[in-house]
């Protein structure tokens, strides 16, 4: 396995949405936990070995990531409209100050050509952030539908604005540890989809956060339980 450098968060290890996915993908990419163990690093050849319903990534001696089969237990909001979602982005918290301004999901700076550009804000009147995708397609296969690892990484950073837009202690620095995901089918490339992240509970330097992406008809795609650890 190789972590492309497109698909970074920080400017030095893979965007952790992306790399759980990319891990989850040896257990059939649905129905799946990874965990991130240290962060992943870039365009460098990675051992895979799965043995007793457990993937697990390597980097040499280190264990990177690994996965096993788990059922996502979470309930999904109602959706936010395309519309709605256009809005709330415009209220994007780190559109000029933030700190990984090349993140494959959600870095400003990015093109749509390039990233995903997913810049979820807080939707008028609910707890909840979303921001309007649409899909490049450089993020899709031959049959038109976005890649399995990217699915996981249109799902990674809206879970985190889903508290950090309502939280005033979600501020400082934090790194994903955990994604679980369920993918009922994958966006299609070109079409109208909304992501939207909401806060789920808070154990001391644990978060948790979900997350979701819909049609821009309101059909649910994906969710995602994420595991967020602030830093000390």
């Amino acid at each position: 396995m190789i972590l492309a450098r497109r698909f970074r968060g920080p400017p030095d290890s893979a965007n952790g949405g992306y790399a759980c996915g990319a891990v989850a993908g040896l257990l059939g990419g649905s129905d799946v936990e990874s965990t991130l163990r240290v962060p992943p690093p870039l365009d460098r050849e990675l051992a895979t070995d799965i043995r007793d319903g457990r993937a697990i990534v390597r980097d040499g001696d280190v264990i990177v990531a690994e996965a096993v089969a788990a059922a996502v237990d979470l309930e999904v909001p109602a959706p936010v409209s395309f519309d709605e979602a256009e809005r709330a982005s415009m209220r994007f918290p780190w559109l000029t100050t933030h700190p990984f301004p090349m993140c494959f999901g959600c870095g400003p700076e990015r093109t749509p050509e390039d990233g995903l550009r997913i810049l979820p804000g807080a939707v008028d009147g609910r707890t909840i952030a979303a921001a309007p995708w649409i899909p490049h397609g450089s993020t899709g296969d031959r049959d038109g539908r976005v890649q399995l690892p990217i699915v996981w990484s249109a799902l990674d950073c809206p879970s985190w604005y889903g508290m950090h837009c309502f939280h005033p202690w979600a501020e400082g620095g934090v790194l994903l540890g955990r994604l679980a995901a369920r993918i009922l089918a994958r966006p299609r490339v070109g079409e109208r989809h909304v992501a939207i992240g909401w806060f789920v509970g808070r154990d001391g330097r644990k978060m948790t956060m979900g997350s979701a992406l819909h049609t821009a008809d309101g059909e649910l795609l994906a969710f995602a339980k994420a595991l967020w650890i602030a830093f000390k």
